[in-house]
This record gives structure tokens, C-alpha cells and sequence, in this order.
């Protein structure tokens, strides 16, 4: 049987990008949309991946959700 080594996105820890990184990925994302190899390659030292998981983790309600919850925890 098939096994996979993908990992539940749930389970991913947040990426932190610089406030610089945020801002190049937002506009580079409204030029060239959801292509994070040409996003990256605009990034030093950044993968593909990296920024794609970033922006899942941005704009998706079960992360945000999450954050607002580990937020609510801790404090």
C-alpha cells in the first residue's frame, strides 16, 4: 500500500517573513498571481514552498482561527 509523506497542512508552523518579504510577495502576488517559483526567485534565500505556505497560512479561515486561538491561549 501507498504510504505519504504530505503532511497535514494543519500541522505546519507558521512562516515568518520579514515586513519587507510581506510586502514583495503581495505585489509580486497581484502581478503574477500564484506563481511562487517566480515570487521566490525574487527572494533570497526563500523556496517555492516556503512563500505558497505563507500565503495558505494567510488567507485561509482554519489558520486564522488557529492563530486567534493560540493568541487567546496565551494570554
Amino acid at each position: 500500500m501507498f504510504e505519504s509523506d504530505e503532511v497535514s497542512s494543519i500541522e505546519w508552523d507558521f512562516i515568518h517573513m520579514t515586513e519587507q518579504e510581506e510586502d514583495l510577495i503581495y505585489r509580486m502576488h497581484r502581478l503574477v498571481g500564484d506563481r511562487w517559483f517566480l515570487i521566490a526567485g525574487r527572494i533570497p534565500g526563500r523556496k517555492a514552498e516556503e512563500i505558497e505556505r505563507f500565503w495558505i497560512m494567510r488567507h485561509t479561515k482554519v489558520f486564522a482561527q488557529r492563530c486567534k486561538f493560540t493568541r487567546l491561549k496565551l494570554n
